[in-house]
């Protein structure tokens, strides 16, 4: 099993798959040279980025986040402004202190090739990097691949089948399930909530007070990039001149005492969702949730129903939320896929949609099977959902369609809670698989290539 900690974690944007997976590839990379003994002989770095990863890494910070993580950033402790001054030192100089330790020359005009024609069998998102001593002579080469979420794998991993189509970790947990159904009949067994269920797991990873702590944690920094957002006015990077909204539609509700009243929900909502994703368009600090492009959604229906009667944040809801929302997230991770290249954006937003509208169905009392129902109408009305940003930017659809999203979510979760237990046609296994199926039926040149859909359609100024 994989914690719920691992699906929720605190990186950059604008892209976990294209800015979070990257640098912790990059940092990998030149920890096993260190660890090997190599670093020190090391005169050169050559990086490859292969398919998605070069034909919308531009947009999506790529190359900038593989030099972050060549000189040792970290996606969950970087500070963007740290990060801007260490990539204009790069630029300016044009060498780069490797692993904080070794300085090499390194231009990235020379030093990292944009490889879209090189379409990776195991993963969309390949990453090759290979080291140099000052003769020339190779030290080590090796391929790695961002799988989404800011997960990454390297070849040796992916080409290893894993067990009865499991992800395993190592890591035995006293509930295990690999589908929705196993997650539901051990549910019934133990007279357990899918919360209560998977904290139990969690505490095979970890003290019970450290889970707590990492839960609080993760939705105080969803707190804090909603608030960010809320307030930074501009244009946001890339060329597209997109303008951010969120802060004038946040001083228009709040200018309204009565504004919080849920007949306003959708402008609730859709504030706070754009919040968040244009803050990852800007490159900050975001929440992988599952994925910094659909990093908006649970945010959003946290920040407007995880709160007490006074509008402070109920620490203990947010906590249910985000274990069974993990929860529905692990089963589309495990079982398909969570990568927008592999996807496309039911794999993103789809996906977050999904979990959204489980954690929040648990929130208003669902049982399990309710939760189950509210996650699959979320992904059953995402399915066949395209990746297709224009400009190679996360910006155009991606932030209206968090707002989107995130009323979706919403709907999803009272649908579920309107229909009786028994009454759902469609599981939420058959969805997961459906959306799989989908995303193997799906052209490439909609899967986070900017190679069809908007991406060709729009006329960029």
């Amino acid at each position: 099993m994989l914690s719920v900690l691992d699906i929720f974690r605190i990186g950059i944007g604008p892209s976990s798959s294209h800015t979070v997976g990257p640098m912790r590839i990059a940092r990998t990379f030149v920890r096993a040279l260190a660890k090997a003994g190599k670093l020190e002989r090391t005169a050169r770095i050559a990086v490859e980025l292969q398919g998605s990863l070069a034909l919308t890494g531009v947009g999506h910070g790529t190359l900038d986040a593989s030099i972050l993580g060549l000189i040792g950033f970290a996606p969950d402790t970087t500070c963007p402004d740290e990060a801007a001054a260490a990539l204009e030192r790069v630029r300016t100089h044009g060498r780069l202190m490797l692993g904080g330790r070794q300085d090499i020359a390194f231009d990235p005009a020379t030093d990292i090739d944009l490889a879209g024609h090189v379409i990776p069998d195991l993963h969309p998102n390949g990453m090759q990097l290979e080291a140099f001593d000052a003769d020339g002579a190779p030290l080590s080469r090796r391929t790695y691949y961002s799988t989404g979420g800011g997960f990454v794998a390297s070849e040796a991993q992916l080409r290893r089948k894993p067990k009865d189509d499991r992800i395993n970790t190592g890591t035995r947990v006293p509930h295990d399930f690999g589908s929705a159904e196993e997650l539901l009949a051990e549910c019934a067994r133990t007279d357990l909530s899918i919360a209560e269920l998977i904290l139990a797991n969690e505490d095979a990873f970890r003290p019970r007070e450290r889970t707590l702590e990492g839960l609080d944690r993760i939705a105080a920094a969803m707190d804090q990039c909603v608030d960010r957002g809320l307030h930074q006015r501009g244009i946001l990077p890339g060329g597209l001149k997109v303008a951010r909204r969120a802060p004038d539609l946040w001083d228009k509700l709040s200018a309204n005492p009565q504004s919080n009243e849920r007949e306003q929900l959708f402008d609730w909502l859709n504030c706070y969702a754009m919040a968040v994703n244009e803050e990852n368009a800007a490159g900050g600090r975001v929440v992988t949730a599952p994925t910094n492009g659909a990093a908006g959604i649970i945010p959003a229906v946290i920040r407007f129903y995880c709160v007490t009667a006074e509008d402070d944040a109920c620490g203990e809801s947010r906590r249910t939320f985000l274990l069974t929302a993990g929860a529905i997230g692990l089963l589309y991770k495990q079982r398909a896929s969570i990568s927008g290249a592999e996807m496309g954006c039911q794999g993103e937003v789809g996906v977050a949609c999904s979990m959204a509208a489980g954690g929040l169905a648990a929130l208003w009392g669902a049982l399990p099977a309710q939760v189950a129902s509210a996650a699959e109408i979320g992904m059953e009305h995402n399915l066949g959902l395209t990746c297709d940003p224009v400009g190679g930017l996360v910006q155009v659809p991606c932030i209206e369609r968090n707002a989107i999203g995130a009323v979706k979510a919403v709907n999803a979760a009272r649908l579920a809670l309107h229909r009786p237990e028994t009454d759902a046609r469609v599981s939420l296994d058959q969805v997961i698989e459906t959306m799989r199926q989908t995303g193997l039926d799906m052209s490439s040149k909609y899967k986070e290539t900017s190679q069809g859909g908007l991406a060709v359609n729009v006329i960029e100024c």
